[in-house]
């Protein structure tokens, strides 16, 4: 076997597995705990905006977000700042000629919180289980999406964890950094949802439905000492109050201060570090193709697209705390592509003609149009939830839309419903985000397009694409696997595969108390030893 050699930064995208919806700006609920405000150095406060109800990470994308950002549980591998995957609970990988069986030696030394060793097995058993999970319908993380499994094979005499892919891959090691593959023990006498076991710095001391999440030190940590002997995760949904609370020294460390004026107040500020990176998390609309939905009408659709002021939007949804750009895949990151010719440039007068050439017109007079002037208006759905950002996108994506005549009705709801929905292929429109910090091959994310996933929710069709996702599936050489997904990205601009509106400026802000907080290339972090009392 050959010892697999990391090429290049890896680019990390998601889908819903990969797609965290509305993880933006609040989807959580005002906190009711306490906190030292940086006035007791054995405890940490902070301060966020993403919430699950349960802490199962087999059950929802965020689930697992929170178990591996709250320093509860770990990956195999981990993303540097740089978002390159390094060794975390595996200390070394190896893969055969082809790429499709990668051996992992999982780290000696290395326990559970509840003191139980950490082995091959157990391994074995966290990956499964949430693959059983997912099987079984308990939830939307989808992790086959992103790890195309045929046996995995567990040594504990040797260490060695064995995973035999039907699909050749990269670097499965920066696949199985994504957090849907967050290593927990399954055989823990405590329940998942309320308090999973790992082997992070941190346990799960009581989990206050939807405000906080209690913790302490986890004593058999094997990284280094626990800088703080409790954390509080407190969500709040607020920005406002969010920004208020670092404010007023209720909490330590906030992520994501989500308006511009509030942020340059942070930076003015002697009290605060701030750390900050752009292009991480990119805002966009689902585009439903379905030969029965509207936007299946190609000039429709073109002139939808044409019709929305994504640069206006950028710098005014979520108080200018966004980047506008056309492909869901940010610049910033290696399969990222900055020379994308933008098919669809914002023109309200080019889209209205395009509508006219087509004979999609007013012909009743009531100000919105018509299919072939059949007195039935077009109405398109477009889906929502409450996510601050979600819900401005839409609001302002649906009035650009309706000044070129296409009434718009947004819908707002939940994100259960909304998945369901999008799911389902009941809608015309729909707002998300997605974090691209997920997968290091971009098969997982390429996927969501490819005519015969069962991940593509929109309907889309493109026999060019799908060649091109099929050669991207054998690929192992980066600099051919960048250049197929460049070539794939511009046909789905082309296409006007999906409304994109623009990537996320994230950020991570604490007080002068703390030291380590920062923020990674995707939009990322990790309360782990890093974060720590300053010295």
């Amino acid at each position: 076997m050959k010892v697999f050699k990391r090429i290049k930064k890896v680019m990390v995208a998601t889908l819903i597995a990969a797609m965290t919806l509305g993880a933006v700006t609040g989807c959580s609920s005002s906190s009711n705990g306490s906190s030292n405000g940086g006035g007791d150095s054995k405890t940490l406060n902070f301060g966020c905006t993403n919430f699950s109800d349960s802490l199962d990470p087999s059950s929802i994308v965020n689930a697992a977000w929170c178990v591996s950002r709250y320093g509860i549980g770990e990956c195999l591998y981990r993303f540097d700042q740089q978002m390159q995957p390094q060794p975390y609970l595996a200390d070394s990988v190896k893969s055969n000629d082809d790429n499709t069986e990668w051996t992992f030696h999982i780290r000696d030394g290395v326990k559970f919180s509840n003191g139980k060793e950490l082995t091959p097995s157990a391994v074995k058993k966290s990956i499964e289980y949430t693959f059983k999970q997912e099987e079984d319908g308990k939830g939307t993380a989808h992790p086959s999406q992103f790890l195309k499994y045929d046996s995995i094979e567990a040594d504990d005499e040797s260490g060695n964890l064995t995973i035999k892919t039907s699909q050749a891959y990269a670097d499965l090691s920066a696949v199985l950094a994504n957090p849907l593959f967050v290593i927990v023990d399954v055989d823990a006498d405590t329940d998942m949802a309320d308090q999973p076991i790992g082997t992070g710095p941190y346990a799960v001391v009581k989990k206050n439905e939807g405000t906080s999440i209690e913790m302490e030190a986890n004593e058999h940590y094997w990284n280094g000492d626990v800088p703080y002997e409790k954390l509080n995760v407190i969500f709040i949904k607020d920005a406002t109050s969010k920004y208020m609370a670092l404010e007023n020294g209720d909490v330590d460390v906030i992520e994501n201060v989500s308006n511009i004026s509030d942020l340059e107040n942070v930076k003015k500020s002697d009290k605060y570090n701030v750390s900050e990176v752009v292009g991480g998390r990119t805002g966009f609309a689902y585009i439903n193709q379905d030969k029965d939905r509207a936007l299946a009408n190609d000039d429709l659709r073109k002139a939808v697209l044409m019709s929305v002021d994504d640069e206006t939007l950028c710098n005014t949804t979520v108080g200018g705390m966004y980047e506008a750009g056309i492909s869901v895949l940010p610049s910033s990151l290696d399969y990222g592509y900055d020379k994308l010719k933008d098919a669809t440039p914002y023109d309200v007068e080019k889209a209205k003609k395009i509508l006219d050439d087509a004979g999609i017109v007013d012909s009743d007079g009531d100000g919105y149009r018509e299919f072939d002037g059949d007195g039935k208006n077009i109405e398109l759905s477009f889906l929502t939830y409450d996510s601050r950002c979600l819900k401005e996108f839409s609001e302002g994506t649906a009035a650009n839309i309706e000044k070129i005549g296409i009434k718009v009705n947004v819908q707002e709801t939940d994100a259960d419903t909304e998945w369901n929905k999008l799911t389902a292929g009941e809608y015309d429109l729909l707002s998300t985000n997605w974090l691209t910090v997920q997968v290091g091959d971009p098969i997982g994310y390429m996927e969501n397009w490819y005519s015969k996933s069962k991940a593509n929710y929109c309907s889309y069709k493109n026999e060019k694409y799908d060649k091109l996702y099929e050669k991207l599936l054998v690929e192992t050489d980066q600099d051919k696997i960048k250049e197929l997904v460049q070539e794939m990205q511009q046909i789905l601009v082309d296409d006007g595969a999906a409304l994109i509106h623009g990537y996320y400026k994230g950020n991570i802000c604490s007080t002068k108390a703390v030291e380590g907080a920062n923020v990674y290339t995707a939009d990322y972090y990790w309360i782990s030893t890093a974060i720590k009392p300053a010295e």
